[in-house]
């Protein structure tokens, strides 16, 4: 554990519980992305992730910790969950694409029944080889149209659907209509 997640720490589980009981969370979304020589988006990249029963796809998502800037937080939370050899291009200004928040609450907004939270949506091109560390048990590329069918959508956890159509249309990305 390093001196940023001791600092953290400082809250048992049950203290956590009670805080997200009364504040939101400030939380920070990536969208790890492969782009081509003149920017366009090739692919983006979701984790193959456990949890509650069921095995789903997400982006690298996590807590900013006490004391850590949100540029700090993105980098963690890349190197926790891609490796230290996904090498990504951290962007010079850290104004997020989108703002997701989510509520204890269906039907409000995105839906986290654990707690009020507020996260900052970052699009990071990375360049280096991808492996996935921690808890998540794959990764993988998809092409930004495989991002609109239904069977991967079905697989995604909810609001990162969302979030990853907001990235695809901040890029540029048009779908293309059958």
């Amino acid at each position: 554990m390093d001196e940023m997640e001791e600092m953290a720490s400082w809250l048992s589980p049950e203290e956590l519980e009670f805080v997200r009981n009364k504040v939101p969370m400030l939380y920070v979304n990536v969208v790890p992305v492969r782009l081509g020589e003149s920017g366009e988006v090739e692919a983006v990249g979701l984790l193959l992730q456990g949890g509650d029963d069921a095995i789903s796809r997400s982006i690298v998502s996590g807590r900013v910790l006490f004391h850590e800037t949100v540029r700090a937080a993105v980098i963690r939370h890349l190197e926790k969950d891609l490796g230290s050899m996904a090498l990504p291009r951290i962007p010079a200004s850290m104004v997020p694409f989108t703002i997701g928040e989510y509520f204890p609450t269906p039907g409000e907004g995105f839906f986290d029944p654990r707690q009020h939270a507020v996260a900052l949506c970052y699009v990071v091109p990375i360049a280096g080889d991808c492996s996935p560390q921690n808890d998540a048990l794959g990764f993988t590329w998809f092409e930004p149209g495989d991002l609109y069918t239904r069977e991967l959508c079905s697989e995604m956890t909810p609001g990162h659907v969302d979030i990853v159509r907001r990235a695809l249309a901040y890029l540029g990305y048009q779908r293309q209509r059958l």
